[in-house]
């Protein structure tokens, strides 16, 4: 395998476990503590919030340290 085929195995791994974590400790969560089906789309939406505002956030934090590699 290739040094670019690895790399598409690792970033896939890392997505796939990081979208298996999220649905267990925020989806399921939010979905359970509501009884109306309104409540618990509106948790499910906010929850993509956040976990869009964590991915940006971390790819805000990966692009800066690429950015600024060379002088740390």
């Amino acid at each position: 395998m290739s040094n670019q085929t690895w790399t598409y195995v690792v970033a896939g791994t890392a997505v796939g476990l990081s979208l298996i974590a999220w649905a267990a400790l925020v989806l399921v969560p939010a979905w359970t503590s509501f009884s109306k089906l309104w409540e618990r789309l509106v948790a499910v939406v906010l929850s993509v919030y956040v976990l869009a505002a964590f991915a940006l956030a971390g790819a805000l934090l990966g692009g800066g340290f690429l950015w600024y590699f060379d002088q740390l």
